[in-house]
């Protein structure tokens, strides 16, 4: 009975410090309101829904630090990585849905936050909604494309972001191939390494790692969150108060947040993850049916598919555990480096069969890769072989447009950019179904923390 009494005392006191010690953190918190006189909301359904928003703000930048992580130019005050994270309703799942930034969207009507003028509802990327509308439009977008009822809001910074992975000792990330990008001067060998504040955000905002692009650069995001949540629940930090202090304290003290996400949301949060391991988060990106959705006035978007994007946000609703991954079919089906959504291609008919250059872009597409789907007739049209034109720098894409076009030549050409471009040869019959070595590459799936962690 005295131990059992002593280990009461203890439980109570350490939870008294602790509402303590998040109480004070709480009132430091910057507020903002982004669901000021909003009407005509998504119902609320099961769980919690935080919008978790990532802006370029640098302001608390060292020099030294602009330098060596390749964080200089101005900041362009809209969003670079966008994601709804769903908290189950049991506290014992968190899923996490990347939303792209180059998204196609609607906004609608509103006032610009930078010049002031009045805008009707039109087309724009998503990321681009922050810069015109701030938190408030940036929620109204994306409730009106999702239909799912945002609960909180949360924006988090470099500074931020920084200071949260230096607070917890680092964050443990693997990758079988090296990593390097000359604009963030990330530059990884193959294995485990301990990346720093710094180094993280180098890995988290790499796009030009391969031909993958933003898909890729969300991927890494997932892979990098489910390693931060393992850090988080297996260091002890949310065990102890006073660690717990330290880390609430860094990640709270550049970010923003609505008014609502304080001391008993940061409280019942803490409860949460102490109970979750790895395989308690699951991550996906919304589906995507069209790559290269050209605007007028905007450019190239991502268009969501928009049936496989509501039965994923419903799932949200429902606070059900999203689907498992696809699997897809094994059958004459060659393994390779990098998954053809990943890969952009331009089909030129070298031969002077008329509607060959369209076929072999049907072909690809139907197989998953990224086609311009507008092919045109090469200036050579007497080409036996297919032949395959990449820049250098993404190799392992082209080996991988190899594979699904059997027998066609690889000719490198430097300043070819990541758009491979295929000249289709009288040889072609038609296209191998490849599939990409890394499961957690390619195809919109959903995979849990344990998954993409460290082993």
């Amino acid at each position: 009975m005295r131990v059992v009494t002593t280990i009461s005392v203890v439980v109570l006191a350490s939870a008294g410090i602790g509402h303590a010690v998040v109480t004070s953190l709480g009132e430091n918190i910057a507020r903002v309101d982004p669901f000021k006189d909003m009407k005509n909301r998504p119902a609320g359904g099961h769980g919690m829904n935080v919008l978790l928003v990532g802006t370029d703000g640098r302001d608390k930048i060292t020099e030294e630090e602009r330098r060596k992580y390749r964080l200089g130019g101005a900041p362009c005050h809209c969003t670079d990585t966008m994601m709804i994270v769903h908290i189950a309703a049991d506290r014992e799942r968190a899923s996490v849905v990347s939303l792209p930034r180059d998204s196609y969207a609607e906004v609608p009507a509103h006032t610009d936050q930078t010049t002031g003028a009045e805008h009707g509802p039109h087309p724009i990327k998503l990321n681009a909604a922050y810069a015109e509308g701030g938190p408030q439009l940036t929620v109204r977008t994306v409730e009106n494309m999702t239909h799912v009822k945002i609960d909180h809001y949360l924006e988090v910074d470099f500074t931020s972001f920084m200071r949260t992975v230096d607070v917890l000792g680092g964050v443990s990330i693997c990758t079988a191939k090296p990593l390097k990008d000359s604009y963030t001067g990330l530059d990884l060998s193959a294995g485990t390494h301990t990346l720093s504040g710094g180094q993280a955000l180098q890995y988290v905002r790499s796009r030009h790692v391969d031909g993958a692009s933003d898909i890729g650069r969300m991927q890494r995001q997932q892979r990098f969150l489910a390693a931060l949540i393992e850090r988080a629940t297996s260091s002890g930090v949310l065990l102890n108060p006073m660690r717990f202090r330290d880390v609430t304290r860094a990640v709270l003290g550049s970010v923003r947040a609505d008014q609502g996400f304080g001391t008993d949301e940061l409280l019942d949060l803490g409860r949460a993850m102490r109970n979750f391991s790895p395989s308690s988060s699951e991550f996906t990106t919304v589906p995507i049916g069209q790559m290269a959705y050209v605007v007028k006035g905007i450019g190239s978007t991502l268009k969501w598919d928009d049936n496989k994007a509501g039965a994923l946000f419903q799932s949200l609703r429902d606070d059900k555990q999203l689907s498992p991954p696809h699997k897809a079919a094994r059958a004459k089906t060659v393994r390779v480096e990098v998954a053809p959504q990943q890969i952009q291609v331009q089909v030129e008919n070298g031969t002077p069969t008329d509607g060959l250059g369209k076929r072999m872009d049907g072909a690809l597409a139907a197989t998953g890769f990224r086609t311009t789907g507008r092919p045109v007739n090469a200036q050579d049209r007497g080409a036996r072989h297919s032949v395959i034109v990449y820049d250098p720098r993404w190799d392992r894409s082209a080996k991988s447009l190899a594979a699904a076009l059997p027998g066609s030549e690889l000719r490198e050409v430097k300043g070819q950019g990541p758009l491979l471009k295929v000249i289709a040869g009288a040889d072609f019959k038609e296209v191998t179904r490849v599939r990409v070595q890394d499961p957690y590459q390619g195809e919109t799936r959903v995979v849990t923390g344990d998954q993409v962690v460290c082993t």
